[in-house]
């Protein structure tokens, strides 16, 4: 896994939404509980990192990345690009897109943010793809994840954390965290946010959008084309578990963007790369 992780990293250097769990048994991950109450602290930027990269490790476990360089390097681009329209410019962040075919993406702490190739498959130009990015990128600038395991929100989802080898360490609130990611964080990344983060991270997405050039009603494109299929569609059933539904999303972004972004409607929309990233993808596939 740590090969994947370093894989990943490389793709694009500091200068730069359901995977197929078949492979992968959650209830074989919780093979222990722990109440964690007396360890909940918030986390060290050092400790966020090895949380966020063991989750995404346990991630990678469940679907590779797509065997395509010029694919991962390109999504690279364009999230890092956005980063540094952020409050946080500084902050490094590795994006991947996952080989499977189902329709979600996922984002762990320490910025590591993962796309499978269904939803990539789904877009019509990089506006479309920077929406999703932003929205992504906003998840960890504001910590919606780590707030949920640093608040106890965490028991709500998963009632108590999977010990999983902090015996070799000190019982300290690092390990404790630590382990939150090795195993049972896995289940909250799988089940999702409050929907008040979702929320957020889709306004937040779309400023952030605006602020990288981009048409920022991208985002809303994806939601629509979302709209559009049947729930009972295998590739979105987990999507669909774990975000609220793209009506909800895009009723609640009419409420509060409505046409307050439309001055910046007419930034970038497709790309030459983007295009020539689909053609390479679709001439892959014949």
């Amino acid at each position: 896994m740590r090969i994947r992780l370093m894989m990943l990293a490389c793709l694009f250097p500091a200068a730069a939404f359901a995977f197929d769990f078949g492979k992968l048994d959650i209830s074989n991950l919780i093979d222990g509980v722990k109440n964690t109450a007396d360890a909940l602290h918030k986390a060290t930027p050092a400790e966020e990192q090895e949380i966020g990269s063991s989750a995404a490790s346990l991630l990678l476990g469940a679907a590779p990345l797509v065997a395509s360089p010029a694919l991962q390097q390109y999504v690279n681009q364009v999230g890092m690009w956005i980063v540094k329209q952020s409050e946080q410019p500084t902050m490094m962040f590795h994006f991947g897109v996952i080989d499977s075919p189902n329709i979600n993406a996922f984002t762990t702490p320490g910025g590591y943010i993962l796309l499978t190739k269904g939803l990539f498959d789904t877009f019509r130009n990089e506006a479309e793809l920077a929406g999703v990015l932003a929205h992504e990128i906003t998840h960890t600038l504001k910590r919606h994840h780590m707030q949920a395991i640093e608040s106890g929100k965490w028991q709500k989802v998963g009632g108590n954390v999977a010990k999983a080898g902090a015996d070799n360490v000190k019982n300290s609130a690092a390990s404790q965290l630590v382990s939150l990611s090795s195993r049972g964080a896995l289940e909250l990344f799988v089940r999702g946010l409050d929907k008040g983060d979702e929320f957020e991270a889709d306004i937040g997405g779309m400023v952030l959008a605006a602020r990288a050039g981009y048409n920022p009603y991208g985002l809303v494109s994806v939601l629509q084309t979302l709209g559009s299929i049947n729930p009972a569609e295998g590739t979105v059933a987990l999507m669909f578990s774990t975000h609220p539904s793209p009506s909800d999303r895009l009723n609640t972004i009419e409420n509060v963007i409505g046409d307050k972004l439309e001055n910046y409607a007419g930034g970038a929309e497709s790309t030459k790369r983007f295009q020539t990233i689909k053609a390479s993808l679709g001439a892959a596939k014949k």
